[in-house]
């Protein structure tokens, strides 16, 4: 190999200890971190916090109040009923361009519109533990694909195992990235809806859309939860029952390493 392709010996060093910094980062995550972890959220999914059993204990009130109705007469302008349907006509008023611009909002009555605090504190408890196990599933892939060795054919059983560890460790990345997207679309969405009440204060819909966007945001939540736990207990279990296929594909001495 080293007539193929030269490679400067310091370089390789740094490499080599690269791998065995990766592989006994990998090796501890997978004996010792997934299944504290996974015993840890277990725990997390039992505490009060995530077992509020009446959703309206969750809401958050909403201090924008409706103001009074302006009532507005068809004569306040001296025009006669017949004049001012005329006026209408002429200033492209008519009903079918008739849009409903709601309230002009210049500033909150309260000063800044506030989240709700309950789900504020709920997501900053779970985005960290989002993040660990994006972390920690890269650092296993890694690891794994360090140890897929050069293709041959024939005898390629394990190979097929890394393979599928390598894609199911880049399944639950994606979904845990995905979490956080989640996350972002709902304070997304509560803002416009609180623009909206702000607009249109009078429109009860709206208030309500608002507790039920909550709602659904704290089940949400929870259940992220009990998938960061399963996702640990699947990859727990998964690598240590195939760990000597993953660590020694080819029954060969002969493999190498890429």
């Amino acid at each position: 190999m080293s007539s193929l392709l030269k490679v400067d010996n310091e370089i390789k060093t740094k490499v080599d200890a690269f791998r065995e910094r990766i592989t006994g980062e990998a090796e501890d995550l997978v004996a010792n971190f997934f299944p504290k972890k996974l015993l840890e959220l277990d725990h997390f999914l039992k505490d009060p916090i995530l077992n509020i059993i009446e959703l309206k204990d969750i809401h958050s009130e909403i201090n924008l109040s409706v103001p009074d109705p302006i009532i507005l007469t068809n004569s306040h302008d001296g025009l006669e009923p017949q004049n001012t349907k005329k006026r209408k006509l002429e200033d492209g008023a008519g009903d079918d361009n008739c849009q409903v611009t709601g309230t002009k909002v210049f500033v909150m009555p309260g000063g800044m519109m506030k989240s709700n605090n309950k789900l504020v504190d709920l997501i900053e408890k779970v985005k960290p533990e989002i993040r660990t196990l994006i972390e920690k599933c890269n650092t296993v892939k890694m690891w794994v694909q360090l140890l897929i060795p050069r293709i041959e054919d024939g005898n390629n059983f394990g190979v097929s195992i890394q393979e599928e560890t390598v894609a199911e460790l880049r399944t639950v990345e994606g979904e845990a990235a995905s979490y956080l997207d989640q996350i972002s679309r709902y304070y997304i969405t509560r803002a416009k809806l609180v623009s909206k009440i702000a607009k249109y204060p009078h429109v009860e819909d709206y208030r309500r859309t608002v507790t039920e966007i909550d709602e659904k945001e704290y089940i949400s939540l929870k259940i992220i939860v009990s998938e960061l736990r399963n996702q640990y207990v699947t990859l727990h279990d998964m690598i240590l029952k195939n760990i000597e296929k993953i660590k020694r594909p080819r029954s060969s001495n002969a493999e190498t390493l890429y």
